[in-house]
């Protein structure tokens, strides 16, 4: 009995409908990206495991597909680590590679390698795959594609403010309006741990915080007692679960609360500064919102971090996020080198947008014309034609096979291509093509030699 097949869980095929969709995304995110003056590079699929582990925190790593040596990988471990069946061990001993967590410490590795190819400040875009073992859920996938944008070697704040607008450019353009970019610092978390008196538990605070929207308050208060920060600690930071009222508001119960972290108002000074300069500008359709229980559980995230929701109503995690990494570099041994970058998340946009009805209905078209074909010599002239229409800038085909014409015509409605044309045997004779309109049925003869006309008709319709 043959295989049924099947596909990994958390992985996908996409039909040439939903890839052309995808596709827009993309796209219009390139667009931008380019507009903004980001460069294009790629990284391997995979890298050295040593690259990647201990760059995302502890549950982070737990999540790294790893990637089984080739040949007799199991002669190399020694019994008593085989034996151990302790795969903290094992694992590096059988496994020296793994596939891309994000694209973020892969293109830390990469400016570091590259150093003394790149001008600084260096802005570059990478829109690619990655993978995580997590578990499949709506919007949560294991493999899938990021699209980021990062700038290394400037300090300045300003390149947070071009992010917001960037992410307000992209998502304008999409027609997604409406969406929130959330934005808090890590300096001001960090203060904050300062202040209750957890300094040391600084990356168990922020990881239990981070799940706020996911679990709730108290869960997330459990967790923190879990990880041994006290009753008491917790009870210091309740402002920052309660915080409300404008960014200006928050902004002053922050300088309060943080009156003796020096890092903590750096954080707030930032942050305010960022504001301003938003409100100076303005937005087009986004809103920037001040969300100081925001923490973004990847540890290496040092200055402002963002988050973006799709519009209310929309039930879907972020659809974005980034921040500033003073130095994720260095850890590949170049030290001082400052950087931010965000990332969209293609596949919950591409939710987002369906949920929404937002795709162009012109995504559906993949040919503006097929000819039919009606035998040897008429599917000669046509294939003739075709081709004369594709130089012309028409995506064009012809019907390979002189089967029925109502198979044809419905072959043609079936992939929603709007313009057929009727090559047979009297119009051959006649020098002629006729074209119909598959959405008003109106039919019109042209020139064999004249198919430039034809063409600019389409084009002026499409």
């Amino acid at each position: 009995m043959a295989q049924k097949p099947s596909i990994p869980k958390g992985t996908r095929d996409f039909s040439p409908v939903e890839v052309a969709k995808r596709n827009y995304i993309i796209q219009t995110i390139k667009k931008h990206f380019e507009a903004y003056g980001f460069q294009p590079i790629e990284t391997p699929s995979f890298e050295n495991s040593e690259t990647l582990m201990g760059k995302y925190g502890d549950e982070g790593d737990r999540l790294i597909f790893k990637i089984l040596n080739s040949g007799d990988f199991i002669s190399k471990v020694d019994d008593v680590t085989y034996s151990s069946k302790n795969s903290a061990s094992l694992a590096p001993i059988i496994s020296e590679k793994a596939l891309r967590y994000d694209l973020t410490v892969p293109f830390a590795r990469y400016v570091v390698m590259h150093q003394n190819e790149i001008d600084f400040p260096f802005k570059r875009y990478q829109i690619q795959p990655v993978w995580r073992a997590d578990r499949p859920q709506k919007g949560r996938f294991r493999e899938f594609y990021q699209c980021d944008a990062d700038v290394v070697g400037a300090n300045s704040l300003l390149q947070e403010v071009e992010f917001v607008q960037l992410y307000d450019a992209v998502f304008t353009d999409l027609g997604l309006k409406g969406t929130t970019i959330k934005i808090n610092n890590r300096k001001i978390l960090s203060g904050i741990a300062e202040v209750i008196g957890a300094k040391h538990l600084l990356i168990d605070f922020t990881v239990a915080l981070d799940k706020l929207d996911k679990i709730g308050e108290e869960k997330v208060k459990a967790e923190m007692l879990e990880k041994g920060i006290s009753e008491s600690a917790i009870i210091k930071a309740q402002p920052l679960f309660s915080m409300s009222g404008s960014a200006s508001e928050q902004i002053d119960e922050l300088k309060t609360l943080l009156s003796e972290s020096e890092i903590g108002l750096q954080g707030v000074g930032d942050l305010e500064e960022i504001i301003t300069t938003i409100e100076a500008i303005g937005l087009q359709s986004a809103n920037l919102q001040l969300d100081v229980t925001l923490a973004r559980g990847l540890n290496y995230y040092t200055g402002a971090i963002f988050e973006v929701a799709a519009p209310e109503g929309v039930s879907m995690g972020s659809i974005g996020g980034g921040g500033r990494y003073d130095d994720l570099t260095g850890i590949f041994g170049l030290k001082d080198v400052s950087g931010v970058g965000i990332s969209f998340g293609l596949d919950r946009i591409y939710l987002v947008l369906e949920e929404l009805n937002l795709f162009p209905d012109t995504l559906d078209t993949s040919l503006d014309v097929l000819c039919l074909n009606f035998g040897k010599s008429e599917g000669l002239a046509g294939l003739q034609l075709v081709s004369s229409l594709r130089k012309l800038g028409l995506r064009a085909d012809l019907y390979p096979t002189d089967t029925k014409v109502q198979k044809q015509f419905k072959y043609a409605d079936k992939r929603r291509i709007p313009y057929v044309i009727l090559l047979g045997e009297q119009e051959l004779a006649e020098g002629n093509f006729v074209a119909k309109n598959m959405k008003t049925g109106e039919q019109k003869a042209y020139k064999l030699n004249e198919a430039e006309q034809f063409v600019e008709s389409v084009k002026a319709a499409l």
